[in-house]
């Protein structure tokens, strides 16, 4: 079973040495990062299930990171982990869209108990992505349909709607085929040729009028996977 992948923010070593640590040990995947520059460019690229962001790094602030993240990635699971006790700190954070907040000091069992709880809604939390739009094409994801610049409309499977959903809420990075194959079709991809995802992929920008080698809406990243054009408009309610 594929390891979900936490991202661990904290400038302090001992702190960040006792995260990874428990983490880890609990079963995680963990990658780990001490600068807020840094973590800024993981947070919207990597593949990862949920951060834990402390508020106060060097480079950048963890407010300005959760902001970067709730407009790339809105669906992605964030904690706050800081020293910080007060009251208007924690209300700050949750107002800008984390999803819980742990203050220092703490024992490893309770954050680990607020990790699976925040990641448990997170996955039972419903995706809010409504419509796409580029080049005087929308793509309703409610319909399942997408409406040409010309006016032919043409019916998507569900599939082709969870591609597109999933490559929205991964909005700013690209997606592996295999991480494609894990949490839209969810399966193991241990052993498993991934060329299904490219037949997927062709037969969709078909539907969409797309060109393969110029195509704006699913966007073929060398070596990696897929990903959103960067001119695709995403509406949601």
């Amino acid at each position: 079973m594929t390891r979900r992948k936490v991202l661990v923010v904290e400038d302090d070593p001992a702190i960040r040495r006792g995260l990874c640590d428990s983490l880890t040990f609990a079963g995680y995947a963990v990658l780990e990062c001490a600068d807020g520059l840094e973590a800024r460019r993981l947070a919207v690229t990597a593949e990862l299930d949920l951060v834990l962001l402390d508020l106060v790094l060097p480079g950048a602030s963890g407010l300005e990171i959760l902001a970067d993240l709730r407009k790339s990635r809105p669906t992605l699971p964030v904690i706050m982990v800081t020293a910080r006790g007060a009251e208007e700190d924690r209300v700050r954070g949750l107002k800008q869209g984390a999803d819980d907040y742990v203050v220092k000091p703490f024992s490893s069992s309770e954050l680990l108990a607020r990790v699976e709880a925040v990641l448990r809604r997170s996955a039972e939390r419903p995706i809010d992505v409504h419509t796409l739009a580029e080049g005087g094409r929308t793509i309703d994801l409610e319909r399942r349909e997408v409406v040409l610049a010309g006016g032919e409309r043409r019916l998507l499977s569900e599939r082709e709607v969870d591609i597109l959903r999933y490559l929205a809420t991964s909005n700013g990075r690209a997606v592996t085929r295999e991480e494609m194959l894990t949490r839209v079709w969810g399966i193991d991809t241990r052993g498993l040729a991934t060329r299904t995802i490219d037949m997927h992929i062709a037969r969709l920008r078909e539907k969409l009028g797309e060109d393969p080698d110029a195509a704006r809406i699913v966007v073929t990243v060398r070596s990696k996977g897929y990903m959103l054009g960067v001119t695709v408009v995403i509406a949601t309610p």
